[in-house]
């Protein structure tokens, strides 16, 4: 649709005024250049944590340089690039870089799925870790601790029951929301229940546990990436590839359903469809993660609101951005846990908290949430 008057020299089309030339108004090269801004944000951002994937591993008792760790990462796809001996080569592949990669697919798959929660659920506190779906995966491990039900052998014995009470509560969740409208309100008020009754029953299984239990059991909730190993990493990659370009792909719907699910269905986008689809992938994500590594939270919250407050609210560049800097900030949540009290490493989980927290209180006493979707 265009509107135009004789005389002038310029068009309207769409509110957005073009010039009987075809060159740029100055409304489109500001968009242009935002536009820029965002993309360079990105591309730096991957480069620092290339960066800081690099310096991190350098970091331990055995003295390497990031020369030295890029060269035996070289290696392991044309051979013969540095000469590394075999414990370097042990130390890199095998014990640092595994945690490391852990900590940049836990925190990319957190921090998107918080990311876009909070988008379809039109709440800044939204989070995998608030709406319970942590707590579900915590109980499922209790039940396997305290009394032996398992729903896999061998060594996903703990795995397989906190992914499984992991979809559980992110299935009630839908669920309920489901028999009202697939409302946001439902949905939050229904992960508020959970969380609460899963914390509840996960508190009468810490009572009732023996020492060895009730170990494991504190293990597990504080959160860790250190038992992560590459068969682990293959998992969480393999469905994180699948499930963040099928959230990435409603980046437009989420767009115009911050406006409002009004004026989204006016623009041929189902709001309650869209809500419901992002609510299945994030939790199936979710659910993989943490059934690996236990509970962390904040970074789904936190990353987020750090990405709106320095590009905006365009999903199409907040989610990737949101991911990179949940990966850095577990990055550095990962530095601390191993280095503050060295030899003994914190929990990641608890380390993220520290750093959360402050953050989460700072929003809260901010109270303007409106400018978190501007």
């Amino acid at each position: 649709m265009s509107v135009a008057r004789k005389g002038s020299g310029s068009r309207t089309i769409l509110g957005v005024k073009r010039s009987r030339t075809g060159k740029k108004t100055t409304i489109e090269i500001e968009h242009s250049h935002a536009m820029w801004k965002k993309a360079l944000f990105l591309i730096s951002l991957g480069l620092i944590i290339l960066l800081a994937v690099g310096v991190i591993v350098t970091i331990g008792p055995m003295p390497i340089t990031i020369v030295e760790v890029y060269g035996i990462l070289l290696n392991t796809v044309i051979p013969g690039m540095i000469s590394a001996t075999k414990s370097m080569e042990n130390v890199v592949l095998q014990i640092r870089l595994p945690r490391i990669a852990g900590a940049v697919i836990v925190g990319f798959g957190l921090a998107i799925c918080g990311c876009v929660m909070q988008a379809v659920l039109k709440n800044p506190l939204a989070s995998p870790f608030t709406l319970g779906i942590s707590a579900g995966a915590q109980f499922g491990v209790s039940i396997a601790a305290v009394f032996g039900i398992t729903l896999l052998g061998g060594p996903y014995i703990l795995i397989g029951n906190a992914f499984v009470f992991a979809l559980i509560c992110s299935g009630i969740i839908i669920g309920l929301s489901g028999l009202k409208g697939a409302t946001s309100e439902t949905m939050i008020l229904a992960g508020i229940a959970l969380n609460y009754l899963f914390q509840a029953t996960n508190q009468i299984f810490n009572y009732i546990a023996n020492e060895e239990q009730r170990t494991l059991m504190s293990v597990w909730g504080m959160g860790s990436i250190s038992g992560l190993n590459w068969h682990s990493l293959a998992i969480m990659f393999v469905v994180s590839a699948i499930c963040i370009p099928l959230l990435y792909s409603k980046a437009w719907d989420l767009n115009l359903m911050t406006v409002g699910d009004e004026s989204a269905k006016s623009m041929g986008v189902d709001a309650d469809h869209v809500r419901i689809f992002i609510m299945v992938v994030s939790s199936l994500l979710v659910a993989v993660i943490v059934a690996f590594v236990g509970v962390i939270g904040f970074v789904g919250l936190v990353a987020p609101h750090i990405v709106r407050m320095l590009i905006g609210a365009d999903h199409r560049y907040l989610i990737p951005a949101a991911g990179g800097v949940g990966a850095l900030l577990l990055l550095l949540a990962d530095v601390i846990s191993v280095n503050l009290l060295s030899p003994t490493v914190i929990p990641i989980g608890t380390v993220m908290a520290l750093i959360g927290v402050p953050f989460f209180l700072y929003l809260i006493l901010r109270g303007k949430r409106q400018e978190y979707w501007s």
